[in-house]
Formats: structure tokens, sequence, C-alpha cells
């Protein structure tokens, strides 16, 4: 005859031997006076699922009931309790212990967000003897979920068929190792949405990989780059690069032949966010982290995203395939979990890792009026990397 358990509270309570049967040897509940054990809600439901409770009774001298109404009522009572159950039941059945990531059950002693609903403990590993290995966020697929804090989590998606997709969220930024420095001096064109320029050294593309050559089977031209305008005005904030002319936003010749008064870098950024807006401002502060780490970031627009990285170039004429995309995000960005999905799916099928840049611009950008900028909040601004990717527990 299997143990009958009594809803008190948000726990149920389970007396008998069941320290012994459920606590001590399979991780379930917490102990209490003597061999009596409380479960959580979705303990005690995978419990009777299995058959391993008899009934649970609702109330004082209630008759016990089972799993089909404990379900019920507990998901009218508790907070997201179908879709933690279904977690909590999927990764029990891969082999994990778990509890519930708050005070007074075991978990509540980890160090993980409030956010976390469990704590999964290494394959075997009970509460008492494992350590942490997935600190486990539930997330229904219609539910909004804050980029800021994610790292270190395991996120338990539940789509609307009840299916479960897991990804892992980590920490850290991107690290290159390509050798190249910029000339010392460049002059170029300031276009409606990029700048050439006409004589550039043959090194800035075969090795910086900055722009794309102005080719044709029949050119008479050599040595022009067209440079995006995030390479643009990250090169012209480092003293590199100068204009001879400026065309207007709209191509129409407004903005006159003479570069502006306050500076090739201020006059690019503010083309940038003429075409662009604030994002801009966005793009070019991960572009910079990008460079600073030696790491080369191109166009990611083919794949949908901001960037893709290479993180060793030597020549483009032997270009290692692209490792990351990265998307830039506002800090206070919040993912859909299709959105997501989609992201990382895209990322895993072309053999990258996905990133976002979390990032913060405030502020104005002043030209000094000798190719660098003063108070350059894309330069300053705060970055987060964020890496995220599928996982199978």
């Amino acid at each position: 005859m299997q143990p009958t358990g009594h809803l008190r509270g948000d726990a149920v309570r389970v007396a008998g031997d069941a320290r012994q049967r459920f606590y001590d040897s399979r991780g379930y509940g917490r102990p209490l006076d003597g061999n009596e054990i409380a479960l959580s809600r979705v303990e005690a439901a995978h419990l009777l699922f299995r058959g391993d409770l008899s009934g649970v009774a609702l109330a004082p001298d209630a008759d016990p009931v089972g799993f089909e109404r404990f379900f019920v009522e507990s998901a009218a009572a508790a907070d997201r309790f179908a879709v933690r159950y279904l977690v909590y039941s999927d990764l029990r059945d891969r082999g994990f212990y778990l509890s519930p990531a708050r005070e007074p059950w075991p978990g509540g002693d980890a160090d993980v967000a409030e956010a976390v609903d469990f704590v999964a403990y290494e394959r075997g590993s009970t509460p008492d003897t494992g350590n942490v290995e997935y600190p486990v966020q539930v997330v229904g697929e219609r539910e909004s979920l804050p980029a800021a804090g994610l790292a270190g989590r395991t996120l338990g998606v539940v789509d609307e068929e009840s299916d479960i997709t897991y990804f892992a969220a980590a920490a850290g930024g991107i690290e290159g190792a390509t050798d190249y420095d910029p000339p010392d001096r460049l002059d170029g064109v300031l276009l409606s949405d990029r700048v050439v320029v006409w004589d550039a050294p043959e090194a800035l593309y075969e090795r910086g990989f900055y722009g794309q050559p102005l080719t044709g089977r029949a050119a008479a031209v050599e040595g022009a780059l067209q440079l995006s305008l995030v390479e643009a005005a990250s090169l012209a904030a480092d003293g590199v690069l100068s204009l001879s002319a400026s065309v207007g936003a709209a191509g129409d010749g407004s903005g006159g032949n003479e570069p502006a008064a306050d500076g090739p870098a201020a006059a690019v950024v503010a083309r940038g966010r003429d075409v662009e807006g604030e994002r801009f401002d966005r793009r070019l502060a991960v572009y910079k982290r990008l460079r600073a780490a030696d790491a080369v970031p191109k166009t990611g627009f083919k794949f949908g995203a901001d960037f893709r990285t290479y993180l060793d170039v030597e020549t483009v004429e032997d270009l290692p395939h692209s490792e990351h995309l990265v998307r830039v995000v506002d800090g206070d960005h919040r993912f859909s979990p299709r959105e997501l999905s989609l992201d990382v799916r895209l990322a895993g099928g072309v053999r990258k890792e996905m990133v976002f840049a979390l990032t913060g611009v405030e502020g104005d950008v002043e030209g000094d009026g000798d190719g660098t900028t003063e108070g350059d909040t894309a330069s300053d601004a705060d970055v987060e990397w964020l890496s995220i990717g599928r996982l199978t527990p």
C-alpha cells in the first residue's frame, strides 16, 4: 500500500517511512520531524503520477484525491504550476534529482537567481551529496524573458504542445587573434550610407578585412574600398580616417564637399544615426569592443544578425569560417522564447555560436575637430555578452 499525502498550505506532508522511501533514497522533498517529509506541489504530483503516492487529501478529514484532481487544483492555486511540472517531470525522467530553488527547500541554499525555479543536481546525486549542475528557469512559450542576468541559467521552454526545449545561457566575451593594425592615415568620402576610400592600402582589406573593394571585370580604378558606416566611425574615432568630402544623407550633395567642422568621427556617427537611429550607437559600441579584442566583425545580414565574427584572420585569401553570430540588443531587452529559439536554431544550423551583446548607450558624441572624440559614448558603453545555445541535459 502506497502512502497518502496531506496538503498543508503549499506543501504536501507524508508520514510513515516517507523519509527513507522518498527523501533519503530518491531526493524528494525535505525532512520534517521523525520520518515525515514535506513535498512541493510538483514533487507530490510527480509521485502521484508514478503511483508512488496513493492520493493527497486537499483538506483535513477530506478524502484523498488522485493525480487528475490534484493537478487541476494545483494549476489553479500555484503560479505556472503546469509548465513547472512538465519540466520537473522531464528532468526526473532523465535521471536528475531536483529541488525547488527557494527556502525552505534544499535548493534554497543554492546561489542562484530568484527567477530560477529548480536546481538539478549532478546526475545520480541527491540534494545532500551533489553539486548543482543546472539552475533551471521554466519559461512558457508566450512569456517574455529579460535578457539581463540570464547568464548561468538553464532555460526550460515549454511550447503550446507541451514539448520542452532547453537552452544554456552563459556569460563571456569574444576573444580573437587577428594581428593587424590599420595605417596611420586614410582619406575617405562620406556618402549617404557608407564611406569610400579611393586609395586604400591593399592590407586594409586583405589582412584587416575592412570594407569591400570596388571591383569589376573591366575596372580601371584600383584601391577603392567601401567602408560601412560602423567601420568608418570606428576608424575615425581612432584618428585613422579623415574625410575629404561629404555628401548629404539623401545623396543630393546637400552636405557639400567640405568635411564636417566637428571632425570625421562625429560626422560619420551623425550620418549613422540619420540612417539607423540610436541602434547605430549600440552597434558601434559592440563593433569597437570586438575589434579591441582582435576579432573581426563583419555584417551578419545574411544570417539575420548584426555581425558575424572571425577570430583569426591572416588574409582574406585564406579566410576561416566565422565563429559567432552577434545580435545587438538594448540592455533592457526582453526575449520572446520564439525569437530566442529562431536565433539559436539559425546559428546552430550554420555551425556558429549565438551571442547577444546587451548594450547601454547614453548621450551624444562630441568631436574635437581633429578626428578624435571626447565623450564618445559608443566607445564607453557597457556591453554584456550573453551566449545562448541548445542543451540536451
